[in-house]
């Protein structure tokens, strides 16, 4: 018998019981995984006011995200385009800004492999007194019907999303699906095949659009971030950092004023 016992504690040693879903009122960001709330390790969006160039997009997503956190009807929202410019720092930033203000909002962010257990999310949110944004960050598919379980969730199931809650979506396409010509050529109807394709992004009620940064905006946004920390830069070193990475984005404005404080013996 205890040689049972020490054989049951080493393998409760090998594998633990999973930890206890953490209190959906007590933490600003969550992750939903293996059908668990867990609380976020580092939650620290960025100020608004660091997000250049993308102002528009910045009042139409707080704004319905202050909805969402008043109990007013919102949408759910896509963010789409170009990578590196903002998408997801804008959703964060959007949530942080709404918490600043007394909002009762969280975010819950869900990884593209946990789409199944969102009616398990549903259920565990549903009647918690607060708003949820429901985080989908860099979401894809390859076809339109690996897209179809989200479509009902967002709209028609019968496990529809509670109302506390609203998916929030970023993709670096703006249908979610790719098209593809020669299959809607070779569809029996052709436009079947186009409705199929875009059935996913009608669902959201919200759709931005984030677009390639040109020269002067990188340089602003480089700007922003160097006065904030109190950074001097060089124009022509950031544009030259640009032209190494290949491109010109929010990101690697961001990278290059991270390589600058460290230049600069700064901690950021």
């Amino acid at each position: 018998m205890d040689d049972l016992a020490r054989i049951a504690a080493a393998l409760e040693r090998l594998a633990p019981p999973p930890p206890p879903p953490a209190d959906p009122r007590a933490h600003p960001a969550y992750v939903w995984r293996a059908g668990t709330l867990a609380p976020a390790r580092a939650f620290a969006p960025l100020p608004l006011d660091l997000l250049h160039g993308v102002e528009a997009q910045r009042a139409a997503l707080l704004a319905n995200l202050e909805r969402l956190a008043a109990g007013h009807a919102a949408q759910d929202a896509l963010l789409w385009g170009a990578r590196g410019t903002g998408k997801s720092a804008l959703v964060k930033a959007c949530v942080g800004a709404v918490q600043r203000a007394g909002g009762d909002l969280a975010l819950v962010e869900v990884a593209a492999d946990q789409l199944g257990g969102l009616p398990a999310l549903f259920d565990t949110i549903a009647a918690v007194p607060r708003a949820f944004v429901l985080f989908l960050d860099d979401l894809g598919f390859d076809a339109a019907s690996d897209a179809r379980t989200l479509r009902s969730l967002l709209e028609g199931g019968a496990e529809a999303r509670p109302a506390n809650a609203r998916l929030v979506v970023t993709s670096n396409r703006r249908h979610l699906i790719p098209r593809d010509i020669h299959e809607q050529e070779s569809a029996i109807n052709a436009r079947d095949a186009v409705d199929d394709q875009l059935a996913l992004a009608d669902r959201f009620g919200l759709s931005l659009g984030f677009h390639v940064v040109d020269q002067p905006l990188y340089l602003a946004i480089v700007r922003g971030y160097a006065e904030r920390y109190g950074l001097a830069f060089d124009p022509a070193d950031a544009l030259l950092w640009a032209t190494r990475r290949g491109s010109r984005s929010g990101r690697v404005a961001w990278q290059y004023v991270v390589d600058l404080a460290g230049r600069s013996g700064t901690a950021l």
